[in-house]
This record gives C-alpha cells, sequence and structure tokens, in this order.
C-alpha cells in the first residue's frame, strides 16, 4: 500500500476525510520533526508559496475564503515561518535555505479583497503579490467563473490596483482574460495575453510586472510556449497552481504554488510539509518537460 491510500478517498463524507486527515496530522508530527531538523541542516527545506483569490464574509464561494480563516492562517504563518517575497523565495530555491518560510499571491483581482486582506497583509507588512487579468480591471467586467454561478462580483478598479502597488504589493500578471493556455499555439494570442497584459500593467504602474500567473494552472493548463515566452520578454518567474513545494535545487523560474485551503487540517498538513507531498512531478519548466528536474511524483522523502 503506497502512501496515497492511508486517507480515505474522495468519495468519503467530508468530515471522514477531515478526521482522517486530523489523525494523520497529529500522528506524524513526529517524523516532521525530524525532516523539519534534517532540512535546516542540509538547508533544503521547501519553499511553499499559497495563493488566494478572493477573502470576504459576502457571497461564499468554493474560492472565498472567510475573514476569520484568512488571519488565523497568516498569523499562524507569521508565527511559524519567514514570510518571503517570490524574489527572496527564488532566492532561496538557488542558495539553499533553513527555515520554513512562504510567499503570499492572489490571483484574478477581487475588489473585496481591498477590504480585510491586503490592508492587512499592509499593515503587518507581510509581502504579497497580486496577480491581475488585466480585461476584467479596465473594463470593469466581473469574472466568467462568478458570472457562470449567478454571482458576479466586482474585480478591482485600476486605482485600486494602483494603490496597492503604491503601498507595496507587488501587481502580478494574470493575463488578459482568464483563460485555459494549454490548447493556444496562436502566437499573436500568445502575445496578448502574456506580453500585451504586462505592457497595460507597466502604464499603469509605471514599473514592469516580474512575475507571471497562469490562470487555473493545474497540470493539465500549463503551455510550455507561454514559460519560453515569458522567460524572453523579461519575466523573472511563472507560477502554477496545482499543488506542489518548491524544493532548493530546482528551477526557480517555475514556482509551484498551494491552494490557501478553508479547511483549517489541511492548511496546516501543507504547511507543516506534507511527507506524502513533498516531491511532486514538475512537468515543465522553462525548457519545456521537466524531464530532468530530480523531482517525481509519487516519491516519499
Amino acid at each position: 500500500m503506497t502512501s496515497s491510500n492511508l486517507l480515505p478517498s474522495s468519495r468519503c463524507p467530508a468530515w471522514v476525510r477531515n478526521t482522517a486527515l486530523w489523525g494523520y496530522y497529529f500522528t506524524s508530527l513526529p517524523y516532521r520533526r525530524w525532516i523539519r531538523w534534517r532540512d535546516a541542516r542540509e538547508r533544503t527545506a521547501p519553499v511553499m508559496i499559497l495563493f488566494y483569490h478572493r477573502v470576504s464574509d459576502q457571497h461564499p464561494n468554493a474560492w472565498t475564503m472567510g475573514i476569520r480563516e484568512f488571519q488565523f492562517q497568516i498569523d499562524w504563518l507569521r508565527a511559524h515561518c519567514d514570510l518571503v517575497s517570490l524574489e527572496e523565495a527564488q532566492n532561496r530555491l538557488r542558495h539553499g535555505n533553513d527555515r520554513p518560510c512562504c510567499s503570499i499571491t492572489f490571483d484574478d483581482g477581487y475588489g473585496d479583497n481591498c477590504q480585510f486582506a491586503l490592508p492587512y497583509l499592509i499593515r503587518h507588512r507581510v509581502p504579497c503579490t497580486y496577480f491581475v487579468t488585466t480585461s476584467n480591471i479596465w473594463e470593469s467586467v466581473a469574472f466568467s467563473h462568478d458570472v457562470a454561478c449567478g454571482q458576479p462580483l466586482r474585480p478591482n478598479t485600476t486605482g485600486e490596483i494602483r494603490a496597492l502597488s503604491d503601498a507595496g504589493i507587488e501587481i502580478g500578471v494574470h493575463a488578459m482574460h482568464h483563460i485555459d493556455f494549454r490548447p493556444i499555439t496562436d502566437k499573436a494570442q500568445l502575445h496578448r495575453e502574456v506580453v500585451a497584459s504586462r505592457n497595460q500593467l507597466a502604464g499603469l504602474l509605471g514599473r514592469e510586472p516580474r512575475y507571471f500567473a497562469f490562470p487555473f494552472g493545474m497540470q493539465n493548463n500549463l503551455n510550455p510556449e507561454v514559460f519560453s515566452l515569458a522567460k524572453e520578454v523579461g519575466y523573472q518567474g511563472v507560477c502554477s497552481a496545482y499543488g506542489a513545494y518548491n524544493l532548493p535545487g530546482t528551477d526557480p523560474f517555475h514556482l509551484q504554488r498551494i491552494h490557501g485551503d478553508r479547511e483549517r487540517c489541511r492548511f496546516l498538513n501543507w504547511m507543516t510539509v506534507d511527507p506524502r507531498r513533498r516531491y511532486v512531478e514538475r512537468i515543465w519548466s522553462d525548457q519545456g518537460a521537466g524531464v530532468g528536474d530530480p523531482l517525481r511524483a509519487g516519491a516519499l522523502v
């Protein structure tokens, strides 16, 4: 039996899965502490990058986190991790990392984030990269996934994005439109989504955004042409979103991210480095398929 079979499948009721995960989390804590000690000694501690979408107590949906839980997560991270920028995360991937660290990112660009989440990060000087889909920001149009759910929510305004940048939030590019990049082969469309959107933000902010994040961002949504184009035009990194740790010595241009889960047991399980998930296949890098990467799906510590 592999480690992936130790917990109930997704077909089980949520309370059964959560109970099993809490049990797994507590019983594996001694092993996790040993791994943390070893990582500190060898400077191989994973670099974690969380991504959120929307923080609000109004109109909850699958990609919204409540204010109280978000505050708990940020406060827990402040107490247990180094909270670092994406630039510092990349430095640790290049040169080694001896302490748990985490970068905070957001995707899409929801206006509600200006009510609590972003002011809270700014007040506590927590580095954050905020990825926005430029067509929704410029045209003040609700995201298509919200419209499909019958709940159109307000995106950020250009004025809010400029104010966030001035307050120290790093603004990143989440494409011009919230699309799946995997099937796109048209170079003009790729240029528009990856480069023209960056130019839009550069004109607004007076500086060129340094990072790009795939919409959707799962393994089957990535496109090697985007990695190549992003590198060519001067992006410093590209973010995916399929839930994986970044290990020192791996490609710092491709930054793998973990979703900020509303279930506290899942959040704590990820942030204390779940041994079952320490190694996740890196299928793309800026050179294309990650065949040469030292990570393989299913490997254990």
